[in-house]
């Protein structure tokens, strides 16, 4: 047995090999959250966190941005409570006869017609209060697995040139809530440490303050950090060039938003696709001129290998089957609450849900990401 094997007899193999590209990452679980859109059936909503779920545990690397997916959790769930109790203490506009409790109602003045506070609590608004609040915690948590499974500056790098700062401030933005995570877990280990409260009010002031100062001095840190890269400047291109670029973003842009809406409607279903695909061969092109006035390389890019079609088919396959769903049966995908019934699991859109699950089959494990070794360690390897 070779010295630098690490692995015992008889342990699972390990899919390794080139990783998966950021941008099918973000794509699959954009996908899935585009999925969760379309419906408000329980049973589908819940598969699709399952599915999920399972490809995150499966295939995260053991990064800082992939812990930040249990604070997504919490943070759908937080949603989920949210949105049961604004239906109880405000109403609901949906009828119902099967009352829950009735709580005192406070009277309003006229102007606040439409709004009340207390009165009846039915079955029926509860459970219409809670479909509405689990799509809208499936598609937190859908963002939440994409920035476990592809941290957002890895898809800074395959970024158009134009677009490059944009991309810089919205990965700040995305970054921002896993460092808090990180930095609370850091400060409630060393309180543990030091024998003093981590939990309740008292602990959440006394770890609120340092993570709030942690944030101001990151923020000081990252301006100097992109001062010192040349943040901002540009190179010079010929008037000619800027005019076109303009004139290209802006007519491409123009043609999405008539293509999409011809799209919609139906007398222009006839010209709504041609114009909108122009429109994006336009913006593609107004984005591709646009980067030649961004004078920066990258280190190390991503690159798109079949492992990245797949998992990124995947979810397109997944938003297009629910989407299709959706407007062949609307009853199955959209559960009444009027009558009170069960809802029930329609079979091919709960099949078409668990296409979801290629990337655990194709994609490398969390596990044999973190055990891969670099460059200097395969060639040192006997």
């Amino acid at each position: 047995m070779p010295s630098g094997s690490s692995r015992t007899a008889g342990a699972p193999a390990r899919r390794s090999g080139p990783r998966v590209h950021a941008g099918a990452w973000w794509l699959w679980a954009l996908a899935l959250g585009t999925g969760a859109t379309r419906t408000t059936n329980p049973l589908l909503l819940a598969l699709l966190l399952t599915v999920s779920g399972y490809v995150v545990v499966t295939c995260r690397p053991r990064t800082p941005s992939a812990r930040s997916y249990t604070a997504f959790l919490r943070l759908a769930l937080a949603v989920l409570v949210i949105r049961l109790f604004f239906a109880v203490v405000l109403g609901s506009p949906i009828p119902g006869t099967h009352v829950l409790v009735t709580l005192p109602e406070v009277p309003l003045p006229h102007w606040a017609q439409g709004i009340r506070l207390g009165g009846r609590v039915t079955a029926e608004g509860l459970l219409f209060a809670l479909y509405d609040g689990l799509k809208l915690a499936a598609l937190l948590i859908c963002v939440g697995a994409a920035n476990a499974l592809a941290a957002p500056a890895r898809l800074l790098k395959s970024l158009p040139g134009a677009l490059y700062e944009t991309g810089v401030a919205v990965v700040v933005a995305l970054t921002f809530a896993p460092h808090l995570v990180a930095d609370g877990r850091r400060l409630r280990a060393a309180r543990r440490l030091r024998g003093r409260p981590d939990r309740g009010v008292r602990g959440l002031l006394h770890v609120g303050l340092p993570v709030l100062e942690g944030a101001l001095e990151r923020s000081v840190a990252l301006a100097a950090a992109m001062d010192a890269r040349g943040y901002g400047r540009t190179a010079e291109v010929a008037p000619a060039v800027r005019r076109t670029t303009a004139a290209l973003t802006l007519g491409g842009l123009l043609g999405v938003c008539a293509g999409t809406y011809g799209l919609l409607t139906a007398a222009g279903g006839s010209y709504g696709l041609p114009v909108l695909l122009a429109g994006l061969g336009a913006a593609l092109g107004g984005l591709w001129l646009g980067g030649r006035r961004s004078v920066r390389t990258r280190y190390r890019p991503d690159t798109w290998n079949a492992r990245s079609c797949l998992v990124a088919a995947s979810g397109v396959a997944v938003a297009a089957l629910l989407t299709l769903a959706a407007a062949r049966d609307p009853e199955a995908l959209h559960p009444g609450v009027v009558p009170l019934v069960a809802p029930g699991l329609p079979l091919w859109p709960a099949a078409a849900v668990l296409l979801g699950l290629v990337p655990a089959f194709v994609a490398p494990t969390g596990t044999a990401a973190r055990e891969e070794p670099g460059p200097r360690a395969r060639e040192e390897s006997p």
